[in-house]
């Protein structure tokens, strides 16, 4: 049977001062711990740090941030965000709002909790685009919000290549003001936590990680406006630009995992 989750969002729309309090605990403990693993007991090297730190620090209050990466193992979120100065990593306002699979991520009461302290989102897979956890995201971006997207929409634990879920596109779409879309790509992550059991966290594993340029949809946009394209269309035509950018950023990080 599975676990009832239609509570977990109208609770995270209205936080009480304890559970900022406890959420910040939260977002220190895993950020702290996570810096740890990954830069302290292996080595992470970050490429195009600037990027992200542009995007957190000098973006307008009211202008939204959208991350996409690529997802290959459980450690993804928190650990690419490990990387960050701990002027970002522990200052939970500042911290993303990230998709989960409900039935990975909140199959019991304490999990969820778990989850939501740290800002995670439950997403029903199979549920498409028009669904509670999305529209949840977008009323975070109207509130100049950061969201953190795999579109890949699961662990890709054998790397293929994956088209891309719409859930992305129809934030970029409805997001009252556009948002800033940068892409992430990291490699070595299933080194430092692989995907088999007994999946425990490894040493001396080598991570690399590369911030691509904000994505500009401006002339994409424009181009679809003008021969009227759908709401699909357009979701479709966001999504597949993504996937395009993310995948010649795979490429540039790839030559320069090799390096390491």
């Amino acid at each position: 049977m599975m676990y009832d989750i239609k509570w977990i969002i109208p609770k995270l729309r209205t936080p009480t001062k304890l559970w900022n309090i406890a959420s910040s605990i939260t977002f220190a403990a895993v950020g702290i711990f996570s810096k740890i693993v990954l830069e302290w007991l292996n080595k992470a090297v970050v490429y195009n740090k600037h990027i992200i730190i542009r995007a957190l620090d000098a973006r307008p209050k009211n202008v939204p941030l959208i991350t996409v990466s690529n997802h290959h193992s459980c450690f993804d979120d928190p650990g690419i965000w490990a990387t960050l100065d701990l002027r970002h990593l522990l200052n939970r306002r500042k911290m993303r709002w990230s998709l989960a699979a409900h039935d990975i991520c909140f199959t019991n009461v304490w999990h969820s909790y778990f989850f939501m302290l740290g800002k995670c989102i439950p997403v029903v897979r199979g549920n498409g685009v028009y669904q509670e956890a999305i529209d949840f995201c977008i009323e975070k971006l109207a509130s100049g919000d950061w969201v953190h997207v795999f579109p890949e929409g699961k662990v890709n634990m054998f790397k293929e290549n994956m088209r891309f879920k719409w859930g992305i596109g129809r934030l970029i779409l409805e997001s009252p003001i556009m948002p800033v879309v940068v892409p992430v790509c990291h490699l070595g992550m299933d080194q430092v936590l692989p995907n088999e059991t007994p999946y425990m966290f490894k040493t001396r594993k080598k991570v690399t990680l590369n911030y691509g340029e904000p994505i500009d949809f401006t002339g994409l946009l424009r181009s679809l406006k003008k021969v009227n394209a759908t709401e699909v269309e357009i979701r479709k035509a966001i999504t597949d630009h993504i996937q395009e950018e993310l995948s010649r950023l795979k490429v540039a990080t790839e030559k320069l995992h090799e390096k390491l």
